[in-house]
């Protein structure tokens, strides 16, 4: 539709009907008339006002979306269509890896296929818009949403959420309906949440803003995300649903986003919780004056705006919120077509195909002393709380049917007939038994960790250690079996110290989606290899979160000299670094790096340098390398990590093959925020370090910036 006849629309709209297009509500409202008892009665909304609402979130299946889509504009004035919203976080039908899995593939370009799948298959259905990515920094795997993030280094993040927006979106919503629009989520500091608890206060500066936690949104603006939704924390004292400096300042001003902002659920009403509100009125006032245009469930907008807009003389404002709205529906082509996607087909053996390959990508060797690949002969044991589950979807997979995901022993059985499978509860008693089968076993599978709802929003964590039962299985197979084998199933690192020092292989499994089972079993067996990389430190204790690679300089640094020494900045009980590095994983190949070089020593602003360096396979088993660069700034103006991620590659080599690598610098790849909030470099010395993780580095080359 042409933006004059959207103007139009808007032009003949009253106050009331403009209201409801920034109100948004569950498919329960859509009831028969006269018959609602449930939500519409507790808003007082009467039907007038029900075929006024602009959008409709968690809608299941098409025939509902046609069924509410057809009631909506057969009673509504202006027959403008509703927009379809839902949480497609990882997969509708056919469920993926959980994001943080997916980017232990640190491949953009896989997650952005994922994305385009998962759309494709969410539009069939009737959704318009996703509440994903996920762009939040995380630093702290208490809190359960680690689970929707891409980790804890911000340039990861970054490039991975321009991926999902690409994928999600395509090139043109309105022309292709396999496609769907992306909401980018949860401006800002939400996983900056204090104790890792869940809506928990949040307390970070400008500068730890501007530096960790706005790029992945600057990236998904970047790339066209057509809505943005606040979080529930506070953001300098002020619930960022209310928060008019943040939102109009940096969401609007600095960042240039012209789309929609939503808030999250309930968030508005939600502020007379956080004691900034005394009433709906106020509360409303606050929220729509700071910049959201659409109320997520709740009726503060409904009953509250329409007095507020003429009391204060914000018919203006309303006018530009509502356009917003109108143009998301004109880009999604809902004018021309109210029933987009849904004659829309998706071949559903390609998708699973599609979760299997992303699966075997996102799986992590933590460890390997020999024991792994399993061999076809040998006598193997699968024992644990997570063997035959299959629960193996993880949080936010609410369309996706568990009976048709594959369990751990369902794809070991279909490559080893021979195993034996035990399990093991909460109440086991009988231990002799497990030591009997342990022992009369060459190989031992413990399969252990967390279920999808311990894990995901509202799934905070104090403790991440195995539970108790977990833990005496691996005490009692590591002590009768030495090639015994740790699989965790979880949503968020885990602190595995105890059962690192007892077990001869680690692997993370995540939760890994429809295709777990088939995908462990390949990698287990030596048909596929590992190639999956920690996007998030595992720690050796909670007491180190939160935590992250990139540790700032101190005045008073442990070091390989002064480790004994009182006054420098360390634990007493514990080892400074995690248990598993960000950027740690192994693989059943052995790669090799050689002849890291600079193209020149020195790089002027407007210069570009290129570093190069050969990777290669010393194996006889084909695989993926990843090497990663990271740099040191070592004098700065604002103090600075230790260590920084810059670039990495996926690199896939043949037994015995080598492949030179080469990345293009310039002085903007050093930039970073400060004290001014700008982002530049620093002349000076820059240490370049070629890595396998963030530890463990393999070779290093200095440039200096002038």
């Amino acid at each position: 539709m042409e933006k004059t006849k959207l103007k139009a629309i808007l032009a003949d709209l009253t106050l009331a009907e403009k209201v409801g297009q920034l109100v948004q509500v569950t498919p329960d409202f859509f009831g028969n008339p006269g018959e609602i008892t449930g939500p519409m009665s507790q808003w007082s909304m009467n039907n007038e006002q029900l075929y006024q609402i602009g959008s409709v979130l968690g809608t299941h299946r098409s025939d509902e979306v046609k069924k509410i889509q057809r009631d909506y504009l057969a009673n509504s004035r202006h027959k403008i269509p509703l927009i379809f919203m839902a949480d497609v976080i990882h997969g509708y039908e056919t469920i993926f890896p959980i994001p943080l899995a997916l980017a232990a593939s640190f491949d953009a370009a896989m997650i952005e296929k994922v994305a385009a799948a998962t759309g494709a298959e969410a539009a069939t259905e009737g959704v318009h818009v996703t509440f994903s990515p996920m762009a939040d920094y995380v630093k702290d795997p208490r809190w359960g949403r680690v689970l929707e993030s891409n980790g804890e280094d911000p340039r990861l993040s970054k490039m991975l959420t321009e991926s999902y927006v690409r994928g999600y979106q395509g090139d043109n919503l309105a022309t292709e309906e396999n496609h769907i629009a992306a909401c980018v989520k949860h401006f800002i500091g939400y996983g900056a949440a204090e104790g890792g608890r869940d809506y928990n206060t949040v307390d970070i500066s400008d500068v730890e803003m501007y530096q960790n936690y706005l790029p992945a949104f600057e990236g998904a603006i970047a790339s066209g995300v057509k809505m943005v939704m606040t979080s529930f924390n506070s953001f300098k004292g002020i619930p960022v649903t209310a928060n008019k400096k943040l939102i109009q300042n940096v969401l609007r001003h600095e960042l240039g986003f012209k789309g929609v902002l939503i808030s999250d659920w309930a968030a508005i009403g939600e502020l007379m919780q956080h004691r900034v509100a005394e009433n709906p009125h106020q509360a409303s006032y606050k929220a729509f004056t700071a910049g959201i245009d659409i109320d997520m469930m709740t009726d503060c907008y409904l009953q509250e705006l329409a007095e507020i807009i003429l009391a204060e003389n914000l018919t203006e404002q309303l006018d530009e919120a509502v356009l917003r709205v109108l143009n998301l529906k004109n880009d999604l082509g809902l004018f021309e077509n109210p029933y987009r996607g849904l004659k829309t087909q998706v071949d559903k053996t390609k998708l699973r195909k599609l979760a299997y390959k992303a699966a075997l990508r996102s799986a992590v060797l933590l460890k390997n002393e020999g024991v792994l690949p399993l061999k076809k002969s040998e006598k193997i044991l699968l024992i644990g709380t997570k063997g035959t589950t299959q629960d193996v979807l993880g949080a936010w997979s609410w369309i996706g049917d568990r009976q048709k995901a594959v369990s751990l022993a369902d794809g070991l059985t279909a490559k080893f007939p021979q195993i034996v499978v035990m399990e093991i509860d909460d109440n086991q008693k009988d231990w002799q038994t497990v030591i009997t089968a342990v022992k009369e076993a060459d190989k031992v599978l413990l399969a252990v960790g967390e279920t999808s709802d311990e894990a995901g929003e509202a799934a905070s964590r104090a403790n991440l250690e195995l539970s108790g039962v977990e833990q005496k299985l691996v005490a009692v197979a590591a002590q009768n079996n030495p090639a015994t084998i740790l699989i965790t199933f979880s949503g968020r690192p885990l602190v595995l110290t105890q059962e690192a020092a007892k077990t001869a292989a680690i692997i993370s499994g995540w939760f890994l989606g429809s295709e777990m089972g088939s995908a462990l079993a390949a990698l287990l067996s030596g048909e596929e290899n590992f190639s999956g990389h920690l996007p998030m430190s595992f720690p050796r204790s909670v007491g180190q979160l939160p935590y992250s690679y990139q540790e700032m300089s101190t005045g008073r640094p442990k070091t390989k000299d002064n480790g004994q020494e009182k006054y420098i900045s360390r634990y007493l009980d514990e080892k400074n670094g995690p248990l598993y590095a960000f950027g740690h994983g192994l693989s059943y190949s052995r790669f090799t790096f050689s002849d890291f070089s600079l193209s020149q020593s020195s790089l002027a602003k407007g210069e570009k340098a290129t570093l190069r360096f050969t990777v290669g396979n010393d194996s006889q088993i084909p695989g993926f390398a990843l090497p990663q660069v990271y740099f040191q700034d070592e004098v700065t103006e604002m103090i600075r990590p230790k260590i920084e991620l810059l670039k990495w590659k996926q690199v896939y080599l043949e037994a015995g093959e080598s492949k030179t690598i080469s990345f293009v610098l310039s002085p903007k790849d050093f930039a970073y925020v400060h004290e001014n909030l700008k982002r530049y470099s620093d002349p000076g010395e820059i240490q370049l370090f070629l890595a396998t993780s963030a530890t463990e580095i393999v070779d290093k080359v200095q440039l200096q910036l002038l």
